[in-house]
């Protein structure tokens, strides 16, 4: 079933109609290479080519009696085409004709799915250029690190879009191969030169080495890809809804108007967009574990994976497409809020900067260990007292004596954590 969510563009791509539309192609594309090799005729191959067509319910009735999907399409388009219907299918087996219009399917959808990314990408790319020089808490294991560029967030997600577009296109190439071998893929009757010819009608590669079944270690690869692109995007979701808790409120998701955020409590703005993302990945690993386990076969083919692909395929390259799209409004229309962010900076009251001190300190000669001694005390005095770390370090004289009060206060900077900004987004094609 096609979720009611999804693009319609995408969604036909697996709709029946859709599927026996690259049967037929599938068919027409062999046909066409065996006459151009003088197998079939100029009188039947136009037949064929002029009158080659199928009527989606007419295939679900003969198959409820064949029992056979790709028989049940054959009779029916040979109800079509007439006698010269015997050189349809020729030569071929139906694993020839699913697998290549699979391809197709996969190719077709995964530049709809490229293009979305790529999309994704450049907003990213856009909102790290809106918030370079926006300072904000850097956090390590939840907690307050140091200072960092909020841009810098968009930044790495952007690197890690163009690593995915890098990896999709990869896939696209990887599972763009068609095949006409016959039953167990040694061209027992047509022969390699029909292949290339019918690849090269559809646009596709021709498998190298095939049984009679495209190889779905493929397969597997363009669905392990799209579960990399769906945990970027549940990175994305993951910071979001962190940002958006009542204690950071840094950034939050868009809220229109009429919106509501709970049954109970009017007062809720809650990142929905960004918890259904973090779970909808979750479906996009899982698929990519099945595409996995499609890739053992018995022998030249069975078909054990072929039930699992009738799920798996479609609902993944809907979802992900879904989920592109949701992120792109996501980040398109974050809220931001650099004041909470600065607020949040001076939370600690100045704890942020105890590296910098530390580091000057042992420039001054004190060894590593005392100077994370000195540094500590103040630090753990401040946090259980709820004292100015700068009030504590001016006060003690182990380290003034070191260190003199202006070039104390100097340390206590935020220029040093934007410094090198401009070199990060340089490195990663990011320009001003």
């Amino acid at each position: 079933m096609i979720p009611r969510y999804s693009n319609p563009e995408m969604a036909r791509l697996w709709t029946s109609q859709y599927r026996y539309e690259c049967w037929l192609e599938v068919e027409l594309a062999a046909a066409r290479a065996m006459h151009d090799k003088g197998i079939i005729p100029s009188a039947d191959w136009e037949i064929i080519n002029s009158k080659a067509d199928f009527d989606a319910a007419r295939i679900d009735e003969l198959e409820l009696i064949t029992r056979h999907d790709v028989i049940a399409f054959l009779t029916n388009v040979a109800e079509f085409v007439g006698p010269s219907s015997r050189y349809i299918h020729y030569g071929m087996t139906s694993s020839d004709v699913l697998d290549t219009a699979t391809a197709m399917q996969l190719k077709s959808s995964g530049e709809l799915i490229l293009s979305e990314l790529e999309r994704l990408a450049e907003i990213l790319k856009l909102k790290a250029r809106q918030y370079r020089t926006t300072l904000c808490m850097g956090r390590s294991h939840g907690i307050h690190a140091e200072p960092t560029s909020f841009g810098l967030k968009f930044a790495l997600w952007f690197e890690e879009a163009k690593r995915n577009i890098q990896h999709l296109n990869a896939a696209l190439t990887e599972i763009s191969v068609g095949q006409f071998s016959g039953a167990v893929g040694n061209f027992a009757h047509l022969s390699p030169e029909i292949e290339e010819l019918a690849c090269k009608y559809l646009d596709l590669s021709p498998a190298n080495v095939s049984t009679q079944v495209i190889q779905r270690d493929r397969h597997a690869f363009f669905m392990s890809v799209l579960a990399i692109i769906a945990s970027s995007i549940e990175k994305i979701a993951l910071e979001i809804r962190h940002l958006q808790r009542s204690e950071v409120h840094e950034a939050e998701e868009n809220f229109s108007k009429g919106q509501k955020g709970s049954s109970a409590m009017p007062h809720k703005r809650n990142p929905i967009v960004s918890e259904q993302l973090c779970g909808l990945a979750r479906v996009l690993r899982s698929n990519a574990l099945c595409a996995m386990e499609n890739n053992a076969l018995w022998h030249e083919r069975d078909i054990s994976h072929s039930s699992v692909e009738r799920i798996i395929l479609p609902d993944s390259c809907i979802l992900i497409h879904y989920m592109l799209g949701k992120t792109c409004d996501l980040m398109s229309n974050l809220l931001v809020y650099p004041d909470s962010m600065m607020k949040n900076l001076e939370l600690t009251r100045g704890l942020v900067f105890s590296q910098a001190l530390l580091l000057q300190l042992t420039n001054r000669g004190l060894s590593r260990e005392q100077a994370y001694a000195l540094v500590q005390t103040e630090a753990m005095k401040s946090i259980e007292s709820g004292s100015d770390f700068l009030t504590n370090i001016l006060a003690n004289p182990e380290i003034t004596s070191v260190i003199d009060n202006s070039e104390i206060r100097d340390i206590f900077s935020y220029e040093r954590y934007l410094r090198n900004v401009d070199f990060i987004y340089k490195r990663c094609g990011i320009n001003q």
